[in-house]
Parts: structure tokens; sequence; C-alpha cells
């Protein structure tokens, strides 16, 4: 995969676990997507309440996040979540993209941080070697 945008951002800590909502959207714009164009989200829920709130806030489709589970599902790793996060997201793109796909897949991770942080980072992974690209490069 192909690293195309990050954002941290802050949000009051009395509303500590909703940095998604805020850090997606800045993300999404400095990679120029929208976030209609994302295959896949991969949203850390500590909380499975502060993830639907960020789902919900964002307006994304169900069946684009998390597709495999979350944190609550496949762990919550201590000082690996962006490591669990990213194996996941990868290996997503990969199976919905088969070895004939011709544009790129995106995805996005994204993790809340104790005392009102959020990350989110967008990745690419590009077309099959062979088939024609239509991504933005």
């Amino acid at each position: 995969g192909i690293w195309r945008s990050y954002s941290v951002v802050g949000v009051p800590p009395n509303i500590m676990g909703v940095g998604p909502a805020y850090a997606i959207p800045a993300a999404l714009a400095k990679a120029s997507i929208g976030k209609e164009e994302v295959n896949v989200y991969e949203i850390n829920e500590a909380f499975a309440s502060q993830a639907s709130w960020s789902v919900k806030e964002l307006g994304l489709s169900m069946d684009k996040v998390n597709p495999n589970g979350g944190a609550i599902a496949l762990g919550h790793p201590l000082g690996c979540t962006g490591a669990r996060q990213m194996a996941t997201l990868l290996h997503e793109l990969h199976r919905r993209g088969g070895s004939e796909r011709s544009v790129s897949q995106y995805g996005v991770v994204s993790m809340c941080i104790g005392t009102g942080m959020g990350a989110a980072a967008v990745i690419e992974v590009p077309p099959s070697p062979g088939t024609t690209i239509s991504s933005r490069l």
C-alpha cells in the first residue's frame, strides 16, 4: 500500500473518543478524495459507542466499516493498535480487489487517542501489475 495522507486532530478532552469523526475528513481532504471513494474504513473502537457515533456523524456505510471486526472482536493490543489496523486494512483491500482490478482501492485507518486526540491515515493499494491505472498519482 501507499501512504497518501494523515491527520492528527484534537477535540475537547471531555468528549474523548470521537477523534475519528474529525481526523478522517481532514485526512481525506489532504488526499483529495471523498468518503464515498474509500473502500474500507478501519476505525478502532475502544468502546462501541464512540465508534458508532463517529460512523453516524460521518455518514459512513456500515458495509465499509471494520468488515472483519474491529478492536472489540479482534483485540485492542496495547502499543500496536495501528499495526493491527494496517495489517487488517491492507489484507482486506487486496482481498476485495482481486487480481483483475484496474482501479486503486482506498482505505482509511483511524483511532482515538487519550486526552482528546484523533488520528487517521489514507492508504492506497494501486491496481495489480499489468492493468491500467486510473488512480490519482
